[in-house]
């Protein structure tokens, strides 16, 4: 009679640990693909220096802090996320000191990053994170790293100028997308933009290269035909992921 007892005080105690860590975890799965696509796009082109390695771990550290922090203006109560500040806070301190020590130029890219945070404060604080004009911002956030890994790696900034223009393009395509599938499902003006938008796309993609022209046609495509589908969120992830991939090889062929 004792063992059941036993293995239930067991279950009950390991319950909270993913819990736990689901506190320290942003539920914001596309976020990676904003993260990690234009790195890895201009790691691609410049190739890989070690400067990059701490780089990214500011970066991918920097966007949890930022995360915590947005959360903190938006509740008004930042005792509650105090563990996760910290948390990603040091790492953030200690690997974005290391780089700016390696490479202090790459201080100029601080007013664009102080900037384009400060709208999603203001966001975050009318509790307005899903406007178009703060995803635009942290579209903006993101692409810009692009420019700051060639800076880390001495390169001009010419040669990540077309894997710029392609990620840029693809995540501001994305955002309008995905709210034609989720939250502006059946809004014919939003669809409208949507399409129009990478109409202008392809455009841009057929000057830049032919890998992206054909990429960018199958992302007019998917657009245009699926909003008019009853996809689930996770569909709607899984398309992206391919997509990125997509646009990843080609902004780098």
């Amino acid at each position: 009679m004792t063992t059941p007892v036993r293995r239930t005080a067991r279950s009950t105690a390991v319950r909270p640990r993913p819990r736990r860590l689901r506190q320290f975890v942003p539920p914001q799965h596309g976020a990676w693909a904003m993260l990690l696509v234009p790195w890895l796009a201009a790691v691609l082109t410049v190739g890989l220096h070690w400067p990059h390695l701490p780089l990214l771990g500011a970066w991918l550290t920097g966007y949890l802090l930022s995360y915590y922090l947005l959360q903190a203006v938006k509740t008004r109560r930042p005792g509650r996320v105090r563990a996760q500040l910290w948390t990603y806070g040091i790492p953030t301190a200690l690997l974005g000191g290391l780089v700016l020590l390696l490479r202090p130029e790459l201080l100029w890219y601080a007013p664009a990053y102080t900037a384009l945070l400060a709208v999603n404060v203001v966001h975050a604080r009318r509790r307005a994170e899903r406007a178009l004009g703060n995803d635009i911002a942290s579209v903006a956030q993101s692409c810009l790293m692009v420019f700051v890994v060639a800076t880390a790696a001495g390169q001009p900034l010419d040669t990540v100028v077309t894997a710029f223009l392609a990620v840029a393009a693809y995540f501001t395509g994305t955002v309008l997308y995905v709210k034609t599938m989720i939250r502006e499902r059946g809004n014919t003006t939003y669809h409208r933009a949507s399409v129009g938008y990478h109409i202008g796309a392809v455009v841009l993609a057929a000057w830049l290269s032919l890998p992206l022209l054909g990429v960018f046609l199958l992302l007019l495509v998917r657009a245009a035909v699926l909003p008019r589908r009853r996809l689930t969120p996770k569909h709607v992830g899984l398309i992206e992921i391919l997509a990125s991939i997509l646009v990843l090889i080609a902004s780098t062929s």
